[in-house]
């Protein structure tokens, strides 16, 4: 029987193995296997053992070093000081640590200050000039030598081919990355060519800078240089935060200003409101950043503080919960939307991704897992788009195991089963059966919701026990429900069914921009909504508009005005609407107005900035509405901005519109606004 140690032995062995297989796959073939979380993971491991076990640590731990030797095919390139890694912080608890063991070592009890930046996810690499020239640039490599790219580097953007007033030699650090907007781009071409698009920014980035033939230069031009600190040139400057003015005044963009925020932290509670800041932006900045880096901003305090053989003791990343993530397909199958859509959805083994635990994500439709080649079996990259909704990256094939098939919608409805079919034109497939009730279930949920008739308590179990008792068969039949049978409902007791009953009579009065949502129509959301509320004021006149009437309206196409034409068309839909007015629903009408009337809007000529979470409106939503009654939304904060509007968790944009003195608005606020005649905004 092994010993403790044999145990721990063989698993170092094991780990160091494993993670030197992936750090190659990572920084030399730009094929990972694994995600930057799993990493960590096994990464954290290993330090424990070896920290329990340092006479077993292995000379070739990547604990111990930094990253791959050059590759074959590359001159390499020796580093003029080493370019070190970071260790990470993974939570408020080990970024406490890391300031104790900062003040611990340099004998103090008052603060520090730190320079806080984001964590840009790109690829490292040094870019050296001599007399104000560009003479090489080289990735990372392990630290000490990297792989001489510069050749590639001169067609990247941000990376000058001559300083100005500079010193003899110059060595800047940076990170090569590439904006979102090229990545999305990029992979638009790469699909419409047939070939597979790159699985995130990084990989893209790193993958075209170590590019040695064929070289994809609209990819190399689409990167982006983004330099943060100095290894040569700049030993006068005291602190990181002059160093970084210095790197501005040669003309380097530099990294802290992808989120322009005060970077300078003077407490422990201001890096955690630097760090929090950046968490609540990550969705919205035009690159990746995959957490907040710190660093002492004391030069000399650097120097005392001094470094261990990978990483400096006075610098730390401060990491986000991961963003992206490997997991399992467990299953597909087919969900039925409200218009009958059948969506086909992985269920996933649970990962933990953005903050929350994800078991599902949608494939959208069957095109979607054609192009994908998403199967059952299969090891898949998930991440939360926008940091909200769950979506399939990627399928790592190289971990796909043996005999999988691949997936197909079913031919018949998996909850009524009518035939299903797909219209000419659509990417959809469709359950043509109008008692479907799936089709139903969604609906009422639909309806329900709070950017629609928002009627509080009325959730997925009750919707299921009110079909169940068949009490509802028509959206409207809601609102005929009566206490008695409610009290008949399983679990329900009388605060609830009177809470439900008073939640349903304040859903009858509404706005006919709500109640528009609340129908369904297909395309119709908030922004639609809203121009077609404004435009006819009242139902009726909407119900018997033409195409011609509807694409007038600007932001109103003609796929939208088919089917808001189609939808009021059908006798179904009319009925349905005449026995949701017969049982209360009501709204104000409002005069009319032209479309050309419409375009102004009441938000006209006024910019907004939206930061946090709101309680009901997602961040689209509120875009939409913003845009659609005649305001401009932006992405950062500036004297020409006139309103903010704040949720849950906003950060420094908020902060900026205080020391800006720019009005601040919460939902409710920005509802007001929505809802006023355009002279009052």
């Amino acid at each position: 029987m092994s010993s403790p140690r044999d145990e721990a032995q063989d698993r170092i062995r094991t780990l160091v193995a494993e993670l030197l297989r992936h750090r190659r796959l990572y920084y030399l073939e730009d094929a990972p296997v694994i995600s930057d979380a799993e990493w960590d993971l096994r990464f954290r491991e290993l330090q424990d053992l070896e920290q329990k076990h340092p006479d077993l640590q292995l000379p070739d731990s990547p604990t111990q070093t930094i990253g791959p030797p050059p590759s074959e095919g590359f001159s390499s390139v020796a580093h003029r000081v080493p370019m070190l890694s970071l260790d990470n912080a993974m939570d408020a608890d080990e970024m406490t640590a890391f300031d104790e063991r900062v003040k611990r070592t340099l004998d103090r009890e008052s603060d520090v200050v730190y320079l806080g930046e984001p964590k840009l996810d790109g690829a490292a690499v040094e870019v050296v000039y001599e007399a104000g020239r560009l003479v090489v640039g080289a990735t990372r490599g392990d630290g000490r030598t990297g792989e001489d790219v510069t050749a590639n580097l001169r067609h990247v953007q941000g990376i000058p081919a001559t300083l100005g007033d500079a010193p003899p030699v110059v060595a800047v650090y940076g990170e090569v990355v590439l904006p979102l907007r090229a990545f999305a781009r990029l992979n638009r071409v790469r699909t419409e060519r047939g070939d597979e698009p790159f699985v995130n920014p990084r990989n893209a980035a790193a993958g075209a800078l170590r590019q040695l033939h064929q070289i994809d230069v609209d990819r190399l031009r689409s990167l982006e240089f983004r330099a943060y600190a100095i290894g040569l040139g700049a030993e006068e400057a005291p602190t990181q935060s002059e160093q970084v003015e210095t790197l501005r005044e040669l003309g380097f963009l530099v990294s802290s200003d992808v989120a322009p925020h005060d970077p300078l932290c003077r407490t422990l509670e201001e890096v955690e409101a630097y760090y929090e800041a950046l968490l609540a932006e990550r969705g919205a900045l035009r690159v990746e950043i995959d957490g907040a880096v710190f660093k002492v901003d004391d030069r000399a305090l650097q120097r005392d503080l001094g470094a261990l053989s990978r990483a400096p003791r006075w610098a730390v990343a401060y990491k986000f919960p991961p963003h992206q993530q490997h997991t399992r397909v467990l299953d597909i199958f087919a969900s039925v939307g409200r218009t009958g859509a059948l969506t086909p959805v992985a269920k996933l083994e649970p990962v933990f991704v953005g903050g929350v635990t994800v078991s599902n994500a949608s494939l959208h439709n069957q095109d979607e897992v054609d192009r994908k080649d998403v199967r059952v079996g299969d090891t898949v990259v998930v991440q939360r788009a926008g940091d909200v909704i769950p979506q399939v990256v990627a399928v790592v094939k190289k971990r796909r195991p043996r005999r999988t098939r691949p997936y197909r919608l079913p031919d018949a409805c998996p909850v009524c089963g009518s035939e299903v079919a797909r219209p000419e034109g659509e990417v959809v497939v469709r359950c043509p059966n109008p008692a479907c009730e799936a089709k139903l279930r969604n609906r009422l949920l639909h309806l329900a919701g709070r950017g629609a008739l928002d009627v509080d308590g009325l959730g997925e179990k009750l919707v299921e026990q009110l079909l169940d008792a068949d009490l509802v068969r028509h959206p409207s039949d809601l609102f005929t429900l009566s206490r008695e049978a409610l009290l008949e409902l399983d679990r329900m007791g009388e605060k609830s069914a009177d809470n439900l009953i008073a939640a349903l009579e304040r859903a009858q009065q509404t706005t006919l921009s709500r109640f528009l949502i609340a129908l369904g129509i297909p395309d119709v959301g908030a922004g639609v909504a809203e121009l077609l509320a404004r435009r006819f004021g009242d139902l009726d006149p909407l119900m018997q508009a033409s195409e011609e009437d509807l694409t007038a309206i600007e932001g109103v196409g003609p796929i939208i005005a088919e089917k808001v034409v189609q939808y009021f068309a059908e006798d179904a839909h009319r009925e349905e609407v005449a026995r949701l007015r017969a049982r209360g629903v009501r709204w104000d009408v409002t005069d009319p107005q032209s479309a050309d009337e419409v375009v102004g809007g009441p938000l006209a000529d006024k910019t907004f900035v939206l930061t946090g979470t709101l309680p009901s409106l997602s961040r689209n939503e509120a875009k939409a509405r913003i845009e659609a009654a005649g305001g401009k939304v932006t992405g950062q904060v500036s004297k020409k901005t006139d309103y903010v509007v704040a949720g849950d968790a906003a950060g420094g944009k908020l902060r900026k519109a205080e020391e800006l003195e720019i009005s601040v608005l919460d939902e409710d606020g920005l509802l007001e606004l929505l809802e006023a005649p355009a002279e009052e905004t």
